[in-house]
């Protein structure tokens, strides 16, 4: 036995020596049960590596436990669905002891696992089996039904189809955040199966999640793949372009906040949103945002953008010229400054590294252009130098 308490049957069926296990199975000396230190047992290991005839060898012994779960209550079902091991899964699947919904401590199944791998046949032995529910929820958050989980690491689309089709997963489940297929596949950005789930009647594609989020804002915030997903969902009528989420954040707070250029562009061709809409949490409006994370090519398009006040102050009285400025965002202070006039938020009248000193006591904070003029008579480039130490 060594320091993690594997034994040398253990290290045997790890590693697939169906002669050295023979020999040692013969052995009346050797326990063919014995657990490592994370309560791992030898059919365990050889379950996960998938050699399926060590595992008609250990199952052979009268004393082996075929569903002995391990540290985190994993069994060797759990590990052999996970790897795709589809000869050793049917073979476990036949032992009476085993249990095929067994969940471990964070309410995994192994038909999760297979799912989630994207090992097809697995999810089809497992669907096959007597009592396997597809719909059923894990007990906590990090565990989503099947469906979810293959969508949210990505198989083929087809594998979705028969998930939908065939076994009677429910398209619009709603897992423990709340969140549905489509709103995983939304932030995702598979556009296929966003159409595929989009095509069935029974599937709402503006469900919110418990913080608010729908497919649509889910989607303006991805990197990749956002765009066309935004573009599928933005045809539809039932989907509301405009909506927030918990924090009041819209699809084009997000996608301004991100820098998703193509979908900005996307929702300030319509007409029915708010492009001036603050959040609730800071009251930060999707111009100041973009400006806040130095996003130029977005604040140039809500710039020009009817209905977006340049000059709005949020509750903590800064401006989105002072978000950009504070952060050293050169090229988005540029295009502020040249509009042709901006507020000056109390905050901004604070004397910080990046802004102008504080006012002398009883005097009013300057006006919008008289700022204007003094920050365009300086360098731009000096407003980002570093102050020189004092002394």
């Amino acid at each position: 036995m060594d320091r993690d308490y594997r034994t040398p049957l253990a290290w045997a069926a790890m590693n697939g020596h169906m002669e050295i296990v023979k020999l040692l199975l013969a052995r009346s000396d050797v326990a063919a049960d014995m657990p490592d230190k994370n309560h791992r047992t030898p059919l365990a290991l050889a379950a996960e590596k998938g050699h399926e005839g060590v595992v008609r060898l250990l199952l052979g012994r009268k004393h082996v436990n075929p569903d002995m779960p391990d540290i985190v209550d994993r069994t060797p079902l759990s590990w052999a669905a996970e790897k795709g091991h589809g000869g050793v899964v049917k073979v476990l699947l036949e032992q009476q002891d085993v249990k095929p919904e067994g969940h471990d401590i964070w309410g995994q199944r192994p038909l999760l696992f297979a799912a989630r791998e994207g090992h097809e046949g697995v999810v089809r032995q497992l669907l096959e089996w007597k009592n396997i529910d597809p719909n059923r929820k894990g007990c906590f958050c990090s565990s989503t039904p099947p469906l979810m989980a293959a969508i949210r690491r990505p198989p083929p689309v087809v594998q979705l189809q028969v998930l939908l089709t065939q076994w009677g997963v429910d398209p619009d489940m709603v897992d423990n955040l709340g969140r549905t297929p489509l709103s995983w596949a939304a932030e995702k950005g598979r556009a296929g199966v966003v159409k595929m789930l989009l095509k069935r009647e029974d599937v709402s594609p503006d469900t919110a999640g418990h913080d608010g989020r729908t497919p649509l804002l889910w989607a303006s915030r991805n990197k990749r793949e956002g765009a066309g997903v935004v573009k599928i969902l933005l045809q539809r009528e039932d989907v509301d372009p405009d909506t927030a989420d918990c924090c009041g954040h819209t699809a084009l707070s997000w996608a301004a906040q991100c820098g998703r250029e193509g979908v900005v562009t996307m929702l300030l061709e319509r007409e029915d949103i708010n492009p001036d809409k603050a959040d609730t949490k800071y009251g930060r409006t999707p111009l100041s945002l973009a400006a806040w994370k130095g996003h130029e090519g977005v604040v140039k398009m809500l710039l020009e953008r009817e209905g977006v006040n340049a000059e709005a102050i949020d509750p903590n009285g800064r401006t989105a010229l002072s978000l950009a400025h504070s952060h050293r965002h050169e090229g988005v202070t540029k295009l502020l400054l040249n509009r042709k006039a901006f507020a000056i938020g109390p905050a901004d009248c604070k004397a910080t590294p990046e802004l102008p000193p504080p006012q002398p006591p009883g005097s009013q904070c300057p006006s919008g252009q008289a700022q204007r003029s003094q920050l365009l008579q300086e360098p731009i480039t000096s407003i980002f130098l570093p102050h020189p130490p004092s002394g």
